[in-house]
């Protein structure tokens, strides 16, 4: 069984927006700190992950309201209402200079992990708004995958197992509020490479924990990543 190797990414990190771009946002400072500008903790909780696992987190630090990491170049929100409209060479150099280093960072790293022979396991850090158009969201902590992919599933299911042995009081859930085969890094990744040699989760964390009390958010991070530690020595088979 080919050893496993761990990649811890953030999509939608902070909400920064370079100074060139900065015209299209002057009255949109509420909406760049909310959660339609960037995913509150996943920075915070990607380098703590990637920190324990020894290894080097790939950030993405421009708002999703610039350009969205997380989407395919073809999908329709790719670029939002303050962006769309720019001319088509505007966009381009956004897609050049702000969209491509991200997504390129992460493909080299998932080949490399391949190339030496490793079974990469992609961790995608995300964070959703516990309230959307009036809906309140029903969990704490959330793993999204592609049920076609048996690994990917066992993985989810042993993870939460493990984070409800530490804390039976979180409500952990599967492609929620989001499904894990929509349109995303993961998805596309999935494309590149099999099951044998890929596994991408995108875990997804209420906001109500990073934008709450600093102590309850600092006690589901240690639980997320003890969690994970515990998990990785024994991670089902790779058939």
């Amino acid at each position: 069984m080919p050893p496993t190797e761990t990649l811890i990414t953030c999509e939608h990190a902070d909400n920064g927006i370079p100074p060139e771009y900065e015209y299209l946002f002057e009255a949109a400072n509420s909406v760049l700190e909310s959660h339609r500008g960037f995913d509150p903790g996943t920075e915070e909780l990607g380098i703590r992950l990637a920190s324990t696992l020894d290894t080097e987190p790939i950030i993405c630090r421009i708002s999703r309201l610039l350009i969205e990491a997380n989407r395919s170049l073809h999908h329709p929100r790719l670029f939002s209402s303050y962006t769309r409209g720019l001319p088509e060479m505007e966009r381009q150099k956004i897609i050049d200079r702000y969209y491509l280093p991200h997504r390129h960072h992460v493909e080299r790293s998932v080949k490399q992990r391949t190339i030496r022979g490793a079974f990469v396991l992609h961790i995608s850090v995300h964070s959703f708004t516990p309230i959307l158009d009036g809906e309140v969201r029903n969990a704490d902590v959330s793993f999204l995958y592609d049920p076609r992919r048996p690994r990917e599933k066992e993985i989810a299911t042993e993870w939460k197992k493990q984070i409800l042995r530490m804390n039976p009081q979180l409500r952990v859930r599967f492609n929620y509020p989001y499904l894990g085969i929509a349109d995303g890094l993961t998805t596309h990744l999935r494309r590149m490479y099999s099951p044998g040699e890929y596994a991408g989760l995108e875990i997804e964390i209420n906001q109500r924990f990073p934008l709450g009390a600093p102590q309850e958010w600092k006690e589901v991070q240690e639980t997320v990543i003890e969690s994970l530690v515990r998990l990785l020595p024994d991670l089902p088979p790779n058939d």
